[in-house]
């Protein structure tokens, strides 16, 4: 899967896999289309074929023959994940929810998953990403600031503009979300 390491595919791909404990291709797709991944992540049928082709020839999927398709087709595969697909699965998770720099679809991938960890980790990993908005948030401001003219920046005024606003309510969301799973909300990997 070259070219999608920073991309939700190997997460959502392993992530599913892992909840479903044992499924074919089609299964997952059902799966990620019903959340709506196909949507927001640049998921598409296609590259979930070929996503878990490539993480089994990379050991990190166990492909079992099944048999034919329902429909007569070639056989297909169930897949599994293995021990390395296990870590390889907590190793993305955890850069999903900490770092800040990620397309939007990691973070929305990495959420759909965060119950994995135990409640401590999640806030922990949470609070990273809201540190590192802060930082850049203070980088900026020592040269740009909200109200400088238009006429020294021009567009790129406004690109700034949206960098930093986005970037505050990014952090605002998080410290919200960390507020929240302190506060007891979602079933955590240690709650069960």
């Amino acid at each position: 899967m070259a070219g999608t390491q920073n991309t939700p595919i190997r997460l959502l791909l392993l992530g599913a896999v892992r909840q479903l404990g044992r499924a074919h291709g089609y299964r997952i797709r059902s799966e990620l289309e019903s959340w709506g991944a196909t949507d927001w992540s640049i998921v598409k049928p296609g590259s979930i074929y070929a996503g878990l082709k490539q993480l089994a020839k990379e050991d990190l999927l166990r492909a079992h023959g099944s048999g034919a398709s329902a429909a007569g087709g070639p056989p297909r595969a169930d897949y599994s994940l293995t021990p390395a697909g296990e870590a390889a699965f907590f190793e993305l998770l955890r850069t999903a929810l900490r770092s800040h720099t990620q397309p939007t679809g990691v973070l929305m991938a990495g959420l759909g998953f965060i119950t994995a960890l135990p409640r401590a980790e999640a806030i922990g990993l949470l609070a990273e990403r809201a540190d590192a908005f802060a930082e850049w948030q203070r980088g900026v401001a020592d040269y740009w600031t909200p109200d400088a003219s238009s006429a020294e920046w021009g567009a790129v005024g406004e690109v700034m503009r949206l960098w930093t606003d986005a970037s505050a309510w990014n952090r605002t969301w998080t410290l919200d979300l960390i507020k929240r799973l302190r506060a007891g909300e979602l079933i955590m990997a240690d709650d069960r």
